[in-house]
């Protein structure tokens, strides 16, 4: 038979609060199990929050995340999540270069903004 995780048990493995696990739950990633009051979750729930937990930390909503998870039990099964997951990474990969770019482009406006200053207040005899 399976181990099954108690809340305690996740929140302590990933650091996050029972909250997360719940909001995770009302958004139907996971699906534990119950008795009475308790929530047991499966393996698979578990490899789920694994697969959230690191989606958002490379950027993904959680729409996103829910896009590609549902993209397994659909057909073609795996081979069609695999290929909607090399496109939301080659996606997020754009988005961040770009997002780069835009940062360099702003440090070099930024360095010549000071330069500018640098020498006018040079040029008014003014020490920095």
């Amino acid at each position: 038979m399976d181990k099954l995780y108690t809340i305690t048990e996740l929140t302590r493995e990933f650091g996050i609060s029972t909250r997360t696990l719940r909001f995770y739950e009302d958004e139907g990633l996971v699906n534990p199990e119950r008795r009475g009051r308790t929530r047991l979750f499966r393996p698979s729930d578990r490899r789920i929050i694994q697969n959230i937990l690191r989606g958002r930390r490379i950027g993904f909503s959680i729409a996103e995340i829910r896009e590609i998870i549902l993209a397994y039990k659909d057909p073609p099964g795996e081979s069609g999540q695999l290929t909607l997951m090399m496109k939301r990474v080659s996606e997020k990969r754009d988005e961040l270069k770009q997002k780069r770019k835009d940062i360099e482009d702003t440090i070099t406006e930024l360095d010549l903004i000071e330069e500018q200053c640098l020498t006018r207040l040079a040029e008014i005899g003014v020490g920095t």
